[in-house]
């Protein structure tokens, strides 16, 4: 694997700042996801549903606000998305881990919808600071930083929670992200291409445009990748507890982060990307073995095989989204593409369990899987008929 592709992106500033502030304000969106559930479990003193409600209401609610700030995006461009995003969930925040369930409930919510639309931001930016050969290794380096936040905000957030309370945690991660969102509006990353289409012009495209069969495709195969992701973790957690293993979990997570990481970094620096719905077929046959394990160790094996794939199968439809969608509205697509994966592992958690409950952990892993496969199927073979399509009407005239 040559690192000089590497060397060439990172050697670019602007591309450089990007992924840094990408990594920074994407810790406290992970780390507060657990954080939340364990403030109210333990300092409120409800039940672990009531907890799932809160997670389940900020968590809907990041993925309403997607597509509907990345289209203020492109219309309006960072600083009047990102300055009442700063205000508005920084008041939230500043008040939230002081009160009860309820009005947390509220506030959880509505700072939901205004968070910093980051993951759109930091993809156009990484987007914008390199050429077009770059893009790949730019989003790859990019995937691993969502990598390292993944791994590392839930950990340092559960870690400081227990330390110093849930509360001054809760409230200190949030004041990190509103200090990480006024960084960003001081800095003004462009989230466009040098000579591409203006925010007037984005205000001009009709989203019918872009809003095609081959854009609805990426965003279904985004969807199955985090539920793949999602259900597998969540029916491996399943069969640590079953094995009286869980203390073990740490080790699983961390198999499954190596191998992710390492997988991105491999698929960045290739000379030809692969397709997406190849990857995420990929993904889902080399998470199904994990089915047939029976200890933590064995796990812990399998999750560096899986997490291989990870990676470059996130990276592969962001870099599709990219190429299909004009850059003008690429704001409101990546908003859609996130929030489809967002959906993807929300449904993840209650299918998975449900099947757990009825089946075992080994069912649930081999049901997202093939669940996985048939997507990646279907989005491959109508992709094949697109460009057929394409093809024949291209020869026609």
């Amino acid at each position: 694997m040559s690192i000089t592709p590497y060397r060439s992106v990172l050697a670019n500033q602007a591309a450089r700042r990007a992924l840094v502030l990408g990594i920074l304000l994407r810790i406290p969106i992970f780390g507060t996801g657990v954080l939340l559930m364990l403030h109210v479990v333990e300092h409120l003193d409800r039940s672990w549903a009531e907890a799932g409600l809160v997670s389940a209401v900020a968590t809907l609610a990041i993925a309403v606000s997607g597509p509907w700030r990345g289209r203020l995006l492109d219309r309006h461009g960072l600083r009047k998305v990102v300055a009442p995003s700063i205000i508005i969930t920084g008041s939230c925040w500043a008040v939230a881990p002081f009160v009860g369930y309820w009005p947390l409930l509220v506030l959880a919510g509505l700072a939901g919808l205004f968070v910093v639309p980051i993951f759109s931001i930091a993809r156009q930016s990484v987007i914008a600071a390199v050429p077009l050969n770059e893009r790949r290794t730019a989003l790859s380096v990019d995937g691993v930083g969502v990598e390292l936040a993944y791994m590392s905000g839930p950990a340092v957030a559960v870690w400081a929670g227990h330390q110093f309370g849930t509360a001054i945690t809760l409230f200190a991660l949030q004041m990190l992200g509103v200090v990480g969102g006024i960084v960003l509006w001081l800095l003004d990353p462009s989230l466009r291409e040098e000579g591409s289409a203006t925010a007037d012009a984005a205000a001009q495209i009709p989203r019918s445009e872009w809003f095609r069969p081959a854009f609805v495709g990426l965003c279904l195969a985004a969807a199955a990748s985090t539920l793949v992701l999602v259900g597998s973790e969540v029916a491996v957690v399943a069969g640590l507890r079953q094995w009286g293993e869980s203390g073990s979990l740490g080790l699983v997570f961390a198999g499954w982060g190596v191998g992710s990481i390492l997988g991105g970094l491999y698929y960045g620096a290739m000379s030809r990307g692969l397709s997406p719905y190849f990857l995420l077929a990929g993904l889902a046959l080399v998470t199904a073995p994990m089915a047939l394990a029976d200890s933590a160790l064995t796990v812990a094996g399998l999750a560096v095989l899986a997490g291989v794939f990870c990676a470059p199968t996130i990276t592969a439809s962001v870099e599709a989204v990219s190429r299909v969608v004009p850059a003008a509205a690429r704001g409101e697509a990546m908003g859609w593409h996130g929030s489809c994966m967002t959906a993807g592992s929300a449904l993840a958690a209650p299918l998975v369990g449900i099947v757990i409950d009825g089946h075992g952990h080994q069912s649930a892993i081999v049901l997202v899987c093939v669940l996985g496969l048939v997507v990646a199927l279907a989005g491959a073979a109508a992709a094949a008929l697109l460009r057929s399509r394409r093809s024949q009407l291209i020869a026609a005239h």
